[in-house]
C-alpha cells in the first residue's frame, strides 16, 4: 500500500531552529485536506501531539514520531485516544545536539532496547500493540558506520515482533559511500539510484514498510530483484 508522507518535523541532515506549534499546524493542514480528499492513505510525521490530534482529526491514517514520544508527553495519550497508528522511531534528541549522543555499546542491539522501552511506554500509556510500527531511526544520533552496521542487522529489530519501517531515502550515509569526502555534494538524483539499490536488498528483511523519495526508481528497484528471484525459484 502505498503511503502520502507529510513531514511536519525536521529530518536528519537539517540543523535549524524548529517552527512553533501554530505554524507547524498551519502549515500541514491544507495538504492533509487535498491528500484526504483524493483518497490518498497519509502519514503525518510529527513530534506535537496536537499536530497529531489535528492530523487524525483530518483524516490521517498514521501518525509518525521520529521522537518516540520522548519531545511530547502527550503524544502517546493522542496515538491510545484515537486509534491512530503510530510509528515509534529510535531518537536521542534533537538535530542541534543529537551528532554528540551516538555513543553505543553494540547500535544495533542498542537501538532493539532503546525501541523496547519505548514501545512499552506506549502499551502503558494505552496504545494497542498491533497499532505500533517501529523505525531504527537511521541519521538520527548516528555516524555513518553506525548506520550501516544498523541497517545489516535489522535482525535484532525483528526479534521485538513489530511491524518495521526504514526511511533511508537520500541519507547522508548513503551519500558518504558515493563520495565520502564530499557527501554532502551529492545530488538527489544519485542518491535515489543508490537507495532504490539498498531497499531493493532491504526487502529480503522482514519489513512491514520503506520510506522514500523517488517511487518509480524504487519500484523499479524492487521489480528486478522480484524478477530475478522469481526465475530462480522455478
Amino acid at each position: 500500500m502505498a503511503v502520502g508522507w507529510i513531514e511536519a518535523g525536521m529530518n536528519e541532515s537539517v540543523d535549524r531552529a524548529r517552527i512553533d506549534d501554530g505554524e507547524e499546524r498551519r502549515r500541514v493542514e491544507p495538504v492533509i485536506r487535498a491528500l484526504v480528499a483524493d483518497g490518498v492513505s497519509v502519514s503525518l510525521d510529527t513530534m506535537r501531539a496536537e499536530t497529531a490530534r489535528l492530523g487524525i482529526d483530518l483524516g490521517v491514517d498514521y501518525i509518525n514520531d521520529v521522537s518516540g514520544g520522548l519531545a511530547d508527553d502527550n503524544m502517546f495519550a493522542v496515538a491510545a485516544e484515537t486509534g491512530a497508528f503510530l510509528v515509534i522511531s529510535h531518537w536521542r534528541g534533537f538535530s542541534d545536539v543529537m551528532n554528540t549522543l551516538n555513543a553505543y555499546q553494540d547500535v544495533a542491539r542498542d537501538v532493539a532496547s532503546e525501541l523496547a522501552a519505548r514501545v512499552d511506554a506506549a502499551v502503558a500509556a494505552g496504545v494497542s500493540r498491533d497499532k505500533i510500527i517501529i523505525d531504527p531511526g537511521l541519521g538520527f544520533a548516528k555516524d555513518m558506520q553506525q548506520n550501516w552496521k544498523l541497517v545489516a542487522r535489522l535482525d535484532e529489530l525483528e526479534k521485538l515482533g513489530l511491524p518495521i519501517l526504514v526511511g533511508a531515502s537520500r541519507k547522508r550515509f548513503i551519500a558518504g559511500v558515493l563520495e565520502p569526502d564530499e557527501a554532502g555534494e551529492v545530488s538527489n538524483a544519485r542518491r535515489d539510484v543508490a537507495t532504490a539499490v539498498l531497499t531493493a536488498l532491504l526487502l529480503q528483511r522482514k519489513l512491514w514498510g520503506i520510506r522514500v523519495h523517488n517511487v518509480i526508481a524504487t519500484a523499479d528497484a524492487i521489480d528486478v530483484v522480484e524478477a530475478l528471484r522469481n526465475a530462480e525459484s522455478h
